[in-house]
């Protein structure tokens, strides 16, 4: 009888589901291929058909995610007009958002210590997610003087630093740190007082 595996027609695609919630159960270094693959259905060998080894297979959901959340800053920008402030403030909220919904994708893009220069497509789609937040610093700053302006891609990583920060301690619901705050009020207030400090927004805004 063929392993069920087999009838879903996407080998490739059924290891990566697989692997996913392996992931949220386990961490991204707690499961092995032969798990990857009893999960979905196939014999180990299988899973050396489309990759060589766990951390390939954890690259390509990872690229995957990327893709999604590359996606989400994209469309969360273009809606947040017509206020530059709005479209930022927008991205945040889906930092978030794609935090809670695909916890797996993150902890392989972010938790799991693959770089995003294992491959040419990775390193393509995140750099692509990072330019929707280096877009949206660049049209929110263009109106400060060039010579006390940061460059956008510093700007893009301190807010990236503090949605990464606001999903790990309280957007993911890890032991021992409830906030009495919820997620995205830390968030807009931590940028509020970053963009202040910039001179991005008056003091009482």
């Amino acid at each position: 009888m063929a392993k069920r595996g087999y009838h879903h027609g996407n080998l490739k695609q059924a290891l990566v589901e697989a692997a996913l919630v392996l992931i949220e159960e386990k961490g991204p270094t707690g499961f092995s291929l032969s798990e990857a693959a009893k999960s979905a259905g196939v014999t180990p060998a299988a899973v050396y058909r489309h990759f060589e080894g766990r951390e390939d297979l954890i690259a390509e959901i990872a690229r995957q995610g990327y893709e999604v959340f590359a996606d989400l800053l994209d469309y969360a920008f273009d809606t947040g007009q017509p206020s530059a402030l709005a479209a930022f403030e927008a991205t945040g909220r889906a930092y978030l958002a794609f935090a809670r919904r695909y916890p797996g994708h993150y902890v392989a893009m972010f938790e799991s210590g693959i770089s995003i220069q294992r491959t040419p497509e990775l390193h393509a789609v995140a750099t692509r997610a990072l330019g929707v937040l280096e877009r949206a610093a660049e049209k929110l700053s263009e109106h400060i003087p060039p010579d006390r302006r940061p460059p956008p891609q510093m700007f893009a990583a301190h807010v990236w630093a503090m949605s990464h920060g606001v999903v790990e301690l309280f957007a993911r619901g890890s032991p021992g740190t409830r906030s009495p705050f919820p997620p995205e009020d830390l968030l807009e207030s931590g940028i509020g007082i970053y963009l202040r400090g910039l001179g991005l927004l008056p003091p009482d805004a």
